[in-house]
């Protein structure tokens, strides 16, 4: 693998940071305090065409790669965790699984919106008994007539609130064991009896939206079943395997933000008539600070690369998903401890990036679940 990114690559970093650091970062403190989701920003971000990076020009996107877009993620989360998870949902979960899985149709009725930054799409898998546990999905599907009527509830959704597309995993039937069989939807978020609510108070990501779906008698037409029926347990998987690339990205970014921080103010505080940083329990801090972000970066490049060169990449998606929101949380933490007692106050920042950093353990699979994943690729 060639670590040296393309010019084309180097050019979205170039314009990705621009951007975070101009239009994002002034309102970074806010969007937290808040608990304000962006929508002014998404839509800048949609004219510039970062949420169809990873997408065909035909389909409405810029036509690159995984690595480009995890370069996005990672400079978008170096700035602002709530807009970083966002931005990854919208196309990892809302956008790609259309990609991978629709027909033409679905395509160009659903996907180009999407890639174009026109609207936004959002992923309902978890539910309230099913989360680790996906396959204890308790949503029905039942195809009546010329049309599928979905009942069940959803939690924990990102940008539902603020979607237009919904996908929506759901029990079609069960097998010869018992054993639920899911299939996945596009669901207009329109749609006659689909309710979303967003109440959550939030520790962290405060300012990215998290709702609740409820389905009641939901109608959409058999057209709408994404992929093949019965096999939406295994898109899924695949599905997360990418989101896991874009969460490693957007814990790179995390902890490259702790990082400079950190730098920043241990070069600029005194300490017994010194610089702390010139202290060498300060230094190993910011020495193990800065080569976990190095080795979470590469991985989370390996993984991207992978995925791009058509290779299996489940492994190292989970290698890199597991590293690198494990290395956020340490950074971050270490940020809040190098800046002492200021670290506990808002206006430096690094104790938002301690809470941002913390949802990353959980979602898109837990740490746990990341350990079980690379356990069973290792043949366990």
């Amino acid at each position: 693998m060639n670590f040296e990114l393309s010019k084309e690559q180097q050019m979205i970093k170039h314009m990705v940071h621009e951007f975070a650091e101009e239009v994002i970062r002034p309102r970074a403190i806010d969007i937290d305090r808040l608990a304000k989701f962006p929508d002014d920003i998404f839509k800048q971000m949609g004219e510039l065409g970062l949420l169809g990076i990873p997408f065909p020009e035909e389909y409405g996107g810029s036509g690159g790669d995984t690595l480009s877009y995890a370069i996005a993620v990672e400079e978008i989360g170096r700035v602002c965790g709530s807009t970083g998870l966002s931005y990854a949902a919208a196309v990892s979960l809302g956008a790609s699984p259309i990609h991978y899985f629709g027909t033409e149709d679905q395509k160009k009725q659903f996907l180009k919106p999407l890639a174009e930054g026109a609207s936004l799409g959002s992923f309902g898998l978890t539910e309230s008994n099913a989360g680790s546990d996906a396959g204890g999905t308790v949503t029905t599907a039942v195809l009546q007539d010329d049309f599928y009527v979905i009942n069940g509830e959803k939690c924990f959704i990102t940008n539902a609130s603020y979607a237009e597309t919904l996908i929506i995993t759901a029990v079609t039937v069960k097998n010869e064991n018992g054993k639920n069989t899911i299939s996945a939807f596009i669901v207009p978020a329109n749609t006659e009896g689909v309710k979303i609510t967003s109440n959550y108070n939030k520790m962290g990501m405060r300012g990215s939206d998290t709702a609740e779906i409820v389905l009641n008698n939901v109608s959409v037409p058999k057209e709408n079943l994404l992929g093949e029926k019965d096999k939406g347990f295994k898109q899924f998987l695949y599905t997360l395997d990418g989101g896991r690339i874009s969460i490693g990205a957007l814990g790179v970014g995390i902890a490259q933000a702790a990082l400079e921080k950190s730098l920043q103010y241990a070069k600029g505080r005194k300490q017994f008539g010194k610089s702390i940083s010139s202290f060498q329990a300060v230094q190993f801090k910011l020495a193990d600070m800065a080569m976990e972000v190095e080795l979470a970066r590469n991985m989370v490049h390996k993984a991207a690369w992978l995925k791009d060169q058509g290779k299996p990449f489940s492994k190292e998606a989970a290698f890199a998903k597991l590293f690198a929101t494990e290395t956020a949380f340490r950074s971050a933490n270490q940020a809040v401890q190098i800046h002492g007692g200021y670290g506990y106050m808002r206006e430096y920042e690094v104790e938002r990036y301690l809470r941002d950093a913390k949802l990353l353990e959980i979602g898109e699979g837990t740490s746990e679940i990341q350990r079980l994943v690379i356990a069973r690729e290792l043949g366990c």
